[in-house]
């Protein structure tokens, strides 16, 4: 059992931080200060702050990273924290980051939903330590798994936080990180307005790739039988893309056959 420090804010990060809390002694967690979320525009704690509460794990919240930062621990794992870790704190301690696919392909903020956009067949979970240049440090461990043709964003996410501790703790063993290679690097860009939006006249297949690769957290959006709607689940079926799941504007999440007969 190590002690480590675990810095995290997104919900991949949380479901991590549940996972490693369960073999491993947590020191703290350090995730973003928390932010007005919602219509109401109230005041909300980061996931991962809701994940370390319910467990007892302190929780610091600094606005930014600076020269007081003390790590207190040897290493820390920074998984979906969202904020730049300066470079005169790299050499405080270890920082292992947690980056849900195979490096050097899809560097950036949006790996999972970039992968499967791109129709990516495989994917994967590496740990590398936190370098300046994003997503470019050497890797401790990496394992890679297959994507099924209807798995979504949520499913990616649950498989690779189920496989980050089990690489944690071989990355805590690794004295010689491997450098990334060269060849084959790509950037996965944040997801935008225009990067949401489908276009019915694309192929069957990359719009079941968009929509899969936005779901469940984001949504991609377009006209439904004329209407505004955010679509959540579809098939292939036959050549043709199926709707399953949408969501009308202003309306809650129901089966496309719902939708359909709330039309007639």
């Amino acid at each position: 059992m190590a002690r480590l420090g675990v810095a995290a804010t997104a919900p991949f990060g949380a479901d991590v931080l549940e996972r490693l809390a369960a073999r491993h002694e947590i020191a703290y967690l350090l995730t973003r200060p928390d932010r007005p979320r919602g219509r109401g525009r109230r005041l909300a704690s980061p996931p991962a702050k809701e994940v370390a509460e319910g467990l007892g794990i302190r929780v610091r919240q600094p606005e930014r990273l600076d020269d007081g930062f003390d790590p207190e621990v040897e290493t820390i794992v920074v998984v979906a924290y969202g904020q730049l870790v300066p470079s005169n704190l790299l050499k405080r301690a270890r920082w292992l980051n947690v980056h849900p696919s195979l490096l050097p392909r899809w560097r950036g903020a949006a790996p999972v939903e970039r992968a499967l956009m791109a129709g990516d067949e495989e994917t994967g979970v590496s740990i590398i330590g936190l370098v300046e240049e994003l997503d470019a440090g050497p890797i401790a461990a990496q394992q890679r798994f297959a994507v099924g043709i209807d798995d979504d964003a949520g499913a990616i996410f649950t498989r690779a936080a189920e496989l980050t501790p089990d690489l944690i703790d071989a990355a805590l063993e690794t004295q010689q990180p491997e450098p990334q290679a060269e060849d084959g690097v790509t950037y996965a860009e944040k997801i935008g307005p225009a990067d949401r939006e489908l276009h019915w006249s694309r192929p069957p297949e990359e719009l079941h790739n968009l929509i899969r690769a936005l779901s469940p957290h984001i949504g991609a959006r377009g006209l439904v039988e004329g209407r505004p709607a955010i679509v959540w689940r579809s098939r292939l079926s036959d050549g043709g893309l199926e709707l399953l799941e949408v969501q009308p504007e202003g309306r809650r999440r129901m089966t496309y056959d719902e939708f359909r007969r709330g039309l007639r």
